[in-house]
C-alpha cells in the first residue's frame, strides 16, 4: 500500500498541493509567524474533490486541520507534523444572489469584504462585519460563529446563515441548503456545524441572509463621565434611533491612551475621560436619520451623559474614529482575550481585572474596550513575555468571570487556546453532550484533535 501522502498528492492537481519549504513559508496565523507545520496543505477545488480527500483520510485514519484566514485568536487551526491540512481557499466564489428572497449562496473559501463588496453591487448588505474583513472567510466565521461590529443589530454568524452544506470526517455530505426563513421540518442540521470549528464536519458553502443596503449613516465619538452615563447612553439611543444602532463600542481610558497620542492615532477628544463611546446609526433617509441622530445626541448631553463628542463630518474623519477601535497595533504585543457577560457584571468585572493584574507583578498593566451592547469585552494583558506568564494572565482574565454569568469565549471559540477554562462557562452535563456528538459524527477523532474537546 502506498504512503498516505502520495495517495493524497494523486487525488489532487500538482498547483494544489503545499509542502515542504513551500508551507514552511505560510504563518500559523496571523498573529504567530512561526511557520506552518504538517504533512502537507490540500487546496481542493470542489465539494467532490473534498470528500475524496476525506475518504481517503478516514480510510487510513489520518487527521485534518482545516484553516480559514486564520485571524482566529484561540488556536483553532493550529497543525501539527502528523496532520493533513485542508485550505478552502480555492472554493472563493459567490455563487448566487437571489434578489427575490434575500439570499446569496457563498462558497465557504470566500473573504468577507469580498462577499460584502459583491452583493453591494446588487444593492445588498451582508452586515457580518469585523476588523479582520479583509482575510478572513466566510467558512471560517461559520465554523466560530463569528460576531463583530453589527451584532448588536443583525447577530451573530448563526443568525446569519439559512443552510449549509458540509462533508463529514468519512466523507459523507450533508447538504442542507435551506434558503427559507422558516423551515421547521425536525432537527436544524446546520446548527451542529456552526460554531463546532471543524470538529465535526468540514463546512463548504453556506446560504447567507442578506438585507438592503443602507444609504445613510451616522458615526460618533463620544466621551463619558463614568459607566452609568454609558449605559443611560445605550438604553437611550436603542430607544430613540428606531431600530437604527448598529455599533455602540466602548473603550476604557486605558484603551484610548495606548492607541492614541505619539505613537498611535491622532486623539479626537481629550485623553483624560474614563470612557468613550463609538456610536453608529445606518438607515435609508439621510435628512430624516440625521435629525434624529442628532437630537439623542443633544439629549444625551443634557441629560449629562455625554461629557464630550466629535461627529466625523466625511468618510475620511470616520475612518480615522474608527481606525482608533479597529487598528490598535500600538497596544500591542500583548495577551488578547474576548469574553462576554452581562453588562450590569462588568464595572465588577473590570474592578477584578484591574485588582488581579496589579497583583500579579507591579509592571502589568491591561486595556479594556470591546461591543458593549452584545455583551462583549476585548482585553489586552501586557507584559506577554512568556507561556508562565501567559498561564498567570489566563487565571486572572478568566477566573474573574466567576459567579458573574459570563462566557470565556464571546467570539473567537474555544481552540487549543481556552479549552483548559471550558468548565467556567459550560457545565459537565453540557460537556458530556458534546463529547456525544463528537464521538458520533467523528468516532476516530480526525477533525480538528484536540480543539475544543481534550
Amino acid at each position: 500500500m502506498s504512503s498516505i501522502d502520495d495517495s493524497l498528492r494523486h487525488l489532487l492537481p500538482h498547483e494544489l498541493v503545499v509542502a515542504g519549504d513551500d508551507l514552511a513559508m505560510r504563518n500559523v496565523s496571523y498573529w504567530d509567524n512561526s511557520p506552518t507545520r504538517g504533512k502537507m496543505l490540500l487546496r481542493p477545488e470542489s465539494t467532490g474533490q473534498l470528500v475524496e480527500i476525506m475518504r481517503l483520510c478516514h480510510a487510513r485514519s489520518q487527521s485534518v486541520v482545516i484553516q480559514g484566514g486564520l485571524t482566529g485568536l484561540v488556536e483553532g487551526a493550529v497543525s501539527t507534523d502528523e496532520d493533513v491540512i485542508i485550505s478552502l481557499e480555492r472554493m472563493s466564489r459567490v455563487e448566487s444572489i437571489d434578489p427575490w428572497d434575500g439570499v446569496a449562496v457563498v462558497q465557504a473559501g470566500a473573504v468577507l469584504q469580498a462577499v460584502q463588496e459583491q452583493v453591494a453591487e446588487q444593492g445588498f448588505l451582508f452586515p457580518l462585519d469585523f476588523a479582520a474583513r479583509g482575510s478572513a472567510t466566510v467558512g471560517g466565521a461559520v465554523a466560530t460563529n463569528a460576531g463583530g461590529l453589527n451584532v448588536l443589530r443583525y447577530g451573530m454568524m448563526r443568525n446569519l446563515v439559512l443552510g449549509l452544506e458540509a462533508v463529514l470526517a468519512d466523507g459523507t455530505v450533508v447538504s442542507s441548503m435551506n434558503q427559507m426563513l422558516k423551515n421547521n421540518t425536525g432537527y436544524d442540521l446546520k446548527q451542529l456545524f456552526i460554531g463546532s470549528e471543524g470538529t465535526l464536519g468540514i463546512v463548504t458553502r453556506a446560504v447567507i441572509r442578506l438585507y438592503p443596503q443602507t444609504t445613510s449613516r451616522q458615526t460618533a465619538l463620544l466621551a463619558a463621565k463614568d459607566f452609568e452615563s454609558v449605559v443611560g447612553l445605550l438604553q437611550r439611543m436603542r430607544s430613540g434611533l428606531g431600530g437604527t444602532l448598529n455599533a455602540f463600542e466602548v473603550m476604557w481610558n486605558d484603551y484610548y491612551q495606548n492607541v492614541t497620542g505619539d505613537n498611535g492615532h491622532d486623539a479626537p477628544l481629550p485623553r483624560d475621560y474614563p470612557y468613550y463611546v463609538l456610536a453608529e446609526a445606518e438607515g435609508v433617509s439621510a435628512e430624516a436619520d440625521e435629525q434624529r441622530f442628532m437630537a439623542v445626541l443633544e439629549a444625551g448631553h443634557e441629560a449629562g451623559e455625554i461629557a464630550d463628542a466629535v461627529v466625523p463630518k466625511s468618510a475620511t474623519e470616520r475612518d480615522a474614529v474608527w481606525k482608533i477601535r479597529e487598528e490598535f497595533d500600538s497596544a500591542l504585543p500583548a495577551y488578547i482575550y474576548d469574553v462576554s457577560l452581562p453588562i450590569d457584571a462588568m464595572p465588577t468585572y473590570v474592578d477584578r481585572l484591574k485588582q488581579g493584574v496589579g497583583d500579579w507583578r507591579g509592571d502589568a498593566s491591561c486595556d479594556v474596550f470591546g461591543h458593549l451592547a452584545d455583551g462583549n469585552l476585548h482585553i489586552f494583558v501586557r507584559p506577554s513575555d512568556s507561556e508562565e506568564h501567559r498561564e498567570s494572565a489566563d487565571r486572572i482574565v478568566y477566573e474573574s468571570l466567576e459567579g458573574l454569568g459570563g462566557s470565556i469565549s464571546a467570539e473567537h471559540g474555544i481552540g487549543i487556546d481556552k479549552r483548559r477554562w471550558l468548565s467556567i462557562s459550560r457545565s459537565d452535563t453540557e460537556i458530556a453532550l458534546m463529547r456525544t456528538l463528537k464521538q458520533a459524527l467523528d468516532p476516530k477523532n480526525l477533525l480538528n484533535p484536540g480543539k475544543i474537546l481534550d
